[in-house]
């Protein structure tokens, strides 16, 4: 990982999850370059409302796809999400909960630190 990889407080990126792996390179961080046209920097603990969210709008995230080791997400899982797609699941009041320390600072690039931090994901919830 790149030295330079910091999450939205400025310190070091955690990794977001390992099982499933997830992340643009597969290795269970929330980091981009420029290739990746959707810019999987948002780490969320994903809801049934937002998983549902998000395959009617064409990205199914809940049906296994065995040839690119991806055994489908349930509720309660920890994924590299698009920051764009979750901006669009936040308007909608649909969007899941957000791990701050595993989500890469280039999100505050789109949103601000105040809507994140209405998102945090705590483990009480």
């Amino acid at each position: 990982m790149e030295p330079q990889a910091l999450n939205v407080f400025g310190l070091p990126l955690e990794s977001c999850c390992t099982d499933p792996v997830t992340g643009y390179f597969r290795d269970g961080y929330c980091r981009t370059k420029q290739e990746d046209l959707g810019t999987h920097v948002v780490c969320a603990r994903v809801t049934q409302e937002f998983l549902e969210f998000s395959k009617s709008r064409g990205n199914d995230l809940i049906t296994p796809i065995p040839q690119w080791q991806f055994p489908g997400l349930k509720p309660g899982d920890q994924w590299c999400l698009c920051v764009t797609r979750w901006i669009e699941a936040e308007k909608a009041g649909v969007a899941p909960p957000v791990i701050l320390e595993a989500t890469h600072e280039k999100a505050l690039d789109f949103t601000s630190m105040d809507t994140l931090l209405k998102y945090a994901y705590r483990t009480s919830d």
